[in-house]
Formats: C-alpha cells, sequence, structure tokens
C-alpha cells in the first residue's frame, strides 16, 4: 500500500490471491494439526454398522457438518467477532462454551490437541499475536484451546471474513472423517472426493442457518453420534482416538 494510502493497480486482486493461498494451506487435510489421529465417530460409525457404504458415509458427514456448524461453527464466528473488535475476553468466552457445549473425553481431546498444535504451528508461520496470547492462555489453563477457536484467531489475522472460516472449519470436519473413511472401510479415493464435492453444498445454508445464534444456542442433536463417540471409548480395537 502507497504512504498516502491510495490503493496501487492490482493491490486489492494481490491480497485476495494471498489470502486465497492461505486459506487453502489452513485448510489442507496434511496440515499437521493431528487431524490424522481423529475420525470423530466414524470408526465406531463402521464397527456397529452404522455406515456401511459410500451412500452411508455421505449422510454421516453430513450429520457431523450439521452438528459442527452448529457448535464448532458458532463458536469461531463468535472468536473471530471477538478478535475483530479487540475482545480477548469474549475469545475466551468463546473457547470455554463450545467446551463445555462438547460431550466426552474424546471430542475434548480432539478439540485441545488439534487447537494447541494450530496455535504452535501458526506461530512458526509468523507472529500472530493473537494467536501467541491464546497460547499462552491454553498453557496457564485459562482456556481449553478449542480448534476452531484457534482457526478462527488465525485466519481473522490473515484476514479472513468471519464466512471463509466458517467454510474452512467445515472443510475441515469433513476432509478429516473422509481421510480415516479410506483406513477403515471399502472405498477409494475417487468416491470420498466425490463426498467431499457433495457435501461442501451444505456450507452457505449451514453458515445461515447459524452466523446469529448466540453461544447459549449452541447445540448438537445427533443422538446417533454422541452413542458412538462413547462406543468407542470402549473399543476393543481402536485405528484412531475417536
Amino acid at each position: 500500500m502507497p504512504e498516502d494510502g491510495v490503493q496501487s493497480p492490482g493491490y486489492s486482486a494481490a491480497s485476495d490471491m494471498l489470502l486465497l493461498a492461505r486459506l487453502l494451506q489452513f485448510s489442507d487435510s496434511t496440515l499437521p494439526v493431528g487431524s490424522f489421529a481423529f475420525s470423530n465417530g466414524l470408526e465406531s460409525a463402521v464397527q456397529t454398522g452404522v455406515v456401511t457404504c459410500p451412500e452411508d458415509l455421505l449422510q454421516f458427514v453430513e450429520v457431523v457438518l450439521r452438528q459442527a456448524a452448529h457448535m464448532d461453527g458458532v463458536a469461531a464466528l463468535h472468536a473471530h467477532r471477538a478478535i475483530s473488535r479487540g475482545d480477548f475476553a469474549a475469545v475466551l468466552e468463546a473457547d470455554q462454551a463450545l467446551w463445555d457445549s462438547r460431550i466426552g473425553a474424546e471430542q475434548h481431546m480432539m478439540l485441545a490437541r488439534m487447537g494447541k498444535k494450530l496455535a504452535e504451528l501458526a506461530l512458526r508461520f509468523d507472529e500472530f499475536p493473537v494467536v501467541r496470547q491464546w497460547l499462552a492462555a491454553i498453557r496457564d489453563n485459562a482456556t481449553p484451546g478449542c480448534f476452531p477457536v484457534g482457526q478462527a484467531l488465525a485466519l481473522a489475522h490473515l484476514g479472513a471474513t468471519e464466512a471463509q472460516v466458517f467454510v474452512v472449519h467445515q472443510y475441515s470436519v469433513a476432509a478429516m472423517m473422509l481421510s480415516a473413511a479410506v483406513r477403515l472401510m471399502r472405498i477409494d479415493h475417487l468416491d470420498t472426493q466425490r463426498i467431499l464435492f457433495v457435501v461442501q453444498n451444505r456450507a452457505p445454508g449451514d453458515y445461515e442457518d447459524v452466523r446469529e445464534l448466540s453461544l447459549d444456542e449452541m447445540s448438537g442433536f445427533a443422538p446417533v453420534f454422541d452413542v458412538l463417540v462413547a462406543h468407542h471409548v470402549k473399543a476393543h480395537v481402536r485405528l484412531f482416538m475417536n
């Protein structure tokens, strides 16, 4: 940006291109935040026969995405808005609210491990002052450090809108589960990519459904999913942490 504040030709396009590249990096399934260790309930769904074929998998991923939108997505939106107005206390409020809304030790493990790893990774990339502050709060046991909140903080620093944060989070959830599916059932990468393409159609509608919700309105009514998560804790054979 020139010193006089006048945007030079091509500046906006270049900024948009760089932001898109960063968003792709932060949504990449190879991002080393530990997502490979979790199946988000899919392992038990396969073991118990809830998911047996690609169409079952599509429906299961859609259920989980809907639940994620109404819980993780709401927290991420509130965290993005909070940090955009410089209210770090409200970031911690969103973090704790999501933690309190999630059921089960393994869900908590997933949120916290991936959240902390994301913060540590982001700080290897750049300064990310708010992420550094959030990581310090995690290490002081002042906040749980939920992954969607970390995504919101890192992407807000990069200039992402709240809608972009929401899409990146939902994509991450789907990609994590479909990556696990290849190791858990008879399915190939062509089918998982088809499913990923289809479920992304949910993003605009899910965003509109949750964008006005308060933290108190976070909800995730998916009883089969909750039972499967509980089942996984006692499973005799496990490839994934959940």
